[in-house]
């Protein structure tokens, strides 16, 4: 299946081929997870702070979908 990745705030710069907000076209097995995803683009996910799936928060072990958009943040500070 495939799904589409978008990195935010900083992530693009740990992939080579990711640019910021750009979607990646991600070719995964059925039954792969969020947690799978970050697997296969080798981010830890300690620097994965939120990831949405269709827009909508989801956990590491969400189950994805062919066509699934997924966004990806880091932690974020501010004051």
């Amino acid at each position: 299946m495939r799904v589409h990745v978008r990195l935010y705030a900083g992530l693009a710069r740990l992939l080579a081929d990711a640019k910021y907000a750009v979607p990646l076209e991600v070719e995964l097995a059925e039954g792969a997870a969020v947690g799978d995803l970050l697997l296969q683009l080798q981010l830890p996910d300690k620097v994965v702070k939120t990831a949405f799936v269709n827009g909508r928060s989801r956990p590491l072990e969400h189950v994805l979908g062919d066509g699934d958009v997924v966004g990806l943040f880091p932690p974020v500070g501010g004051g």
